[in-house]
C-alpha cells in the first residue's frame, strides 16, 4: 500500500524547533518508503493565522529540504465540507447542542490530563426541547462518545488504551461561534486526502483515539500514527513559538539546514555522533526502531556554537 503522509502546520508564526522536528520525522518516514507527502495549512483560527505566515512556512520547508507532492485546501476554506460531515453525525443521532460555558465546565471539573483537558460530564446530553428553548445563546455542538476502549498502536510510543467516555466525554465538533474544531477538521482533511500515516508531536497523542472514533463514524480508514517526543529545554520547559530565538527566523541566521538536521537527528538517537546531513541523507537511514520515544532535552541556544 502506498504511504501518504502530511505536514499540517498552523500559519500563526515561524516554525520553532519542535515543529521542525515533527515535520522532519514525518518527511523522513514517508520518503524512506517512497511515499507521498501532502501539505495542509491548519488555519481554523483566522484571527491568529495569515497567508503571509503560510508562505513563510513554505519557504522554511524548502530551506530544510522538506518537499511535498501536493497541497490541499486550507482549513479556513472548507466550512461547507465540514458542515456536510456534521450532517452525517446528526443523521446518526449522535449530535446534540451544548449550552455550557467555559467557566461552568471549569467550575465542576478538575483537569484530567496534563494538558488541561476537561472531561465533559454530559450536562446537556439529554436536555428536553423545552429546556433547550430556554437558552438565549447559540450552542456548541457535541458528538456522543462510546464507553469503550480504543487502542492506539503508535509507531513511536507503542500501544496505549483510551476510553473516550472516561478520558474526555462527549466532544465538541463545532463551537458556539460556528467555528469547526480541530478534531473534526483534521479527521475530514486526512480522510479526504487519503492520508495513511500521521506523524506529529507527543502532545497530540490523546487526539488519536478521538479521531479514530470520528473516522469510524464518517467512513474513513484509520491511518497509522507516530507521535514523536517533545523537545524540552534543559530546565524541562517545552520549546514553543514564544521562544523567538529558537524559531527558524533566528536559527537560519546562524545555522545551515544540514547542521540543524544533524543536531536533531543526533538528539533523537537516529545517528551515533554529531554530523551535518541533509534531509534526504537522513531519510536514507531513518528507522522508527532507532527513534527514541521519551522527551528530548536540547540546549537549543548552543546549536551551531
Amino acid at each position: 500500500m502506498k504511504i501518504v503522509g502530511r505536514f499540517a502546520p498552523t500559519p500563526s508564526g515561524r516554525m520553532h524547533l519542535g515543529n521542525v522536528f515533527a515535520a522532519l520525522m514525518a518527511w523522513c518516514s514517508v520518503r524512506s518508503r517512497d511515499g507521498e507527502m501532502v501539505l495542509r495549512m491548519e488555519d481554523l483560527d483566522t484571527q491568529r493565522t495569515s497567508a503571509e505566515f503560510a508562505q513563510i512556512l513554505r519557504e522554511d520547508l524548502a530551506w530544510l529540504g522538506l518537499d511535498y507532492d501536493r497541497e490541499t485546501p486550507a482549513q479556513s476554506t472548507r466550512g461547507e465540507t465540514y458542515d456536510h460531515y456534521l450532517a452525517i453525525l446528526r443523521e446518526k443521532g449522535l449530535l446534540y447542542p451544548c449550552y455550557c460555558t467555559r467557566s461552568q465546565l471549569h467550575s465542576v471539573n478538575a483537569p484530567h490530563l496534563s494538558d488541561g483537558t476537561y472531561v465533559y460530564p454530559g450536562t446537556c446530553r439529554d436536555l428536553t426541547e423545552a429546556q433547550r428553548a430556554a437558552f438565549s445563546r447559540p450552542p456548541a455542538w457535541r458528538v456522543r462518545v462510546p464507553d469503550r476502549v480504543f487502542l492506539v498502536d503508535d509507531l513511536c510510543q507503542g500501544v496505549s488504551a483510551w476510553n473516550l467516555a472516561a478520558d474526555c466525554g462527549d466532544m465538541v465538533v463545532r463551537r458556539a461561534d460556528g467555528v469547526h474544531v480541530y478534531q473534526l477538521a483534521v479527521t475530514v482533511d486526512d480522510g479526504e486526502a487519503g492520508v495513511t500515516e500521521v506523524v506529529r508531536g507527543m502532545d497530540l497523542l490523546s487526539s488519536a483515539p478521538r479521531q479514530m472514533y470520528l473516522q469510524e463514524l464518517l467512513g474513513f480508514d484509520h491511518p497509522r500514527y507516530g507521535h514523536v517526543p517533545m523537545l524540552l529545554a534543559p530546565d524541562g520547559r517545552r520549546l514553543s513559538k514564544r521562544d523567538r530565538d529558537l524559531d527558524l527566523g533566528a536559527l537560519r541566521q546562524r545555522l545551515k539546514p544540514q547542521q540543524l538536521i544533524g543536531e536533531l537527528a543526533f538528539a533523537a538517537g537516529l545517528i551515533e555522533q554529531r554530523e551535518a546531513l541533509s534531509a534526504k541523507e537522513l531519510a536514507g537511514i531513518f528507522s522508527w526502531d532507532h527513534l527514541r520515544g521519551e522527551a528530548i532535552f536540547l540546549d537549543a541556544a548552543a546549536l551551531g556554537g
